[in-house]
């Protein structure tokens, strides 16, 4: 899938430079034109909480919806440029998306990790037409197969969900309040921990390559919908707040813990006592009054993550543009 993705990817840029050739440059300013649209989707996402620990993974009870605007003007028989703003949702659930009887997922099973994560994208893309229109908006084709490729800028800040009692053995203000946590702040790999070897705090604002496909139809005069999918490479591994190793519940409650609610960060950077094996919890060995299952939570010998591949996200659905008349002032004669 990722090699499908990556000739996809080259080929929408060999696409954009030949298509740029001198014959293309006399393009008139008579027969440009712009349009606007909107965007009714889905949104769904790859890392390392879904069905399984790959790219090819998708879990379709897992995708949420995505709704965004955009304005296209077409400058070339072929090319268009496209500013577009999303905004979606993207989730994930170790218990809804891995089984006890599959031997490669069980260990996600009990990891018991969750979130959600709405994403706010901000696009500039380079649309490649495979049928040119060399004429203006009126004539151009019924039907048209294209591609894209560009750049991208989102915000993301992925939050867990807690009720309260749901961690065993935790009395008191050793437990937290329910309620949805933005898990950034509570650095759950040790990211705010002073003088330990842990990752960084990752930044909630990212950059990305959005490239796909889509098919337009034009319905009459003023008005095209369009079908797409796009793929996001990120550079990030924490859109689901998952990527390295567990940390010592006893160092994210240290004084040396920057984060706001120590007991949060520990909470949430190992959540296998909270399911259904509560008979198999046991102490946690740095004697905080957190449990966990063995083999989980411990130490960062024990990974929680893989740091190896980067998240990525995909962007489906329906777009219906309406086409603003171009405005074309007429020579001045003396």
């Amino acid at each position: 899938m990722r090699k499908l993705c990556t000739l996809v990817l080259l080929l929408t840029i060999t696409m954009t430079l030949v298509s740029t050739d001198a014959e293309a440059q006399r393009f008139t300013l008579r027969k440009r034109y712009a349009s606007v649209g909107v965007h009714l989707g889905a949104m769904n996402y790859f890392g390392d909480i879904v069905p399984e620990p790959d790219f090819t993974s998708l879990r379709f009870k897992s995708t949420r919806p995505n709704i965004g605007i955009s304005y296209t003007y077409r400058y070339f028989p072929r090319i268009s440029v496209r500013g577009s703003f999303h905004w979606g949702r993207i989730i994930g659930d170790d218990i809804k998306s891995a089984a006890l009887n599959e031997s490669e997922n069980a260990g996600r099973y009990k990891r018991n990790l969750s979130f959600r994560n709405d994403i706010k994208e901000l696009s500039a893309v380079a649309i490649v037409d495979l049928f040119e229109n060399r004429q203006t908006y009126r004539r151009r084709p019924d039907f048209v197969p294209y591609g894209f490729v560009g750049v991208a800028v989102l915000h993301h800040n992925p939050k867990a969900y807690y009720e309260t009692g749901s961690h065993p053995g935790l009395v008191g203000d050793q437990d937290i309040p329910t309620g949805w946590y933005e898990l950034q702040p509570l650095g759950t790999e040790g990211q705010h921990v002073d003088g330990a070897d842990n990752p960084e705090p990752y930044k909630r604002v990212q950059v990305s390559i959005p490239f796909g496909l889509g098919v337009r139809y034009k319905v009459d005069r003023y008005w095209d919908v369009s079908f797409e999918v796009g793929w996001r490479k990120t550079f990030t591994d924490y859109l689901d707040d998952a990527s390295s190793s567990y940390v010592d519940k006893s160092t994210l409650l240290s004084s040396a813990n920057n984060s706001p609610n120590r007991a949060a960060s520990a909470i949430f950077s190992d959540r296998s006592a909270e399911g259904e094996f509560v008979n198999q919890v046991v102490p946690d060995p740095s004697g905080t009054p957190y449990k966990h299952l063995s083999g989980y939570g411990t130490s960062a010998n024990i990974r929680r993550g893989d740091k190896t591949d980067k998240d990525w996200y995909i962007v489906s659905g329906v777009n219906i543009n309406y086409i603003l008349t171009p405005r074309i002032r007429s020579p001045k004669f003396r």
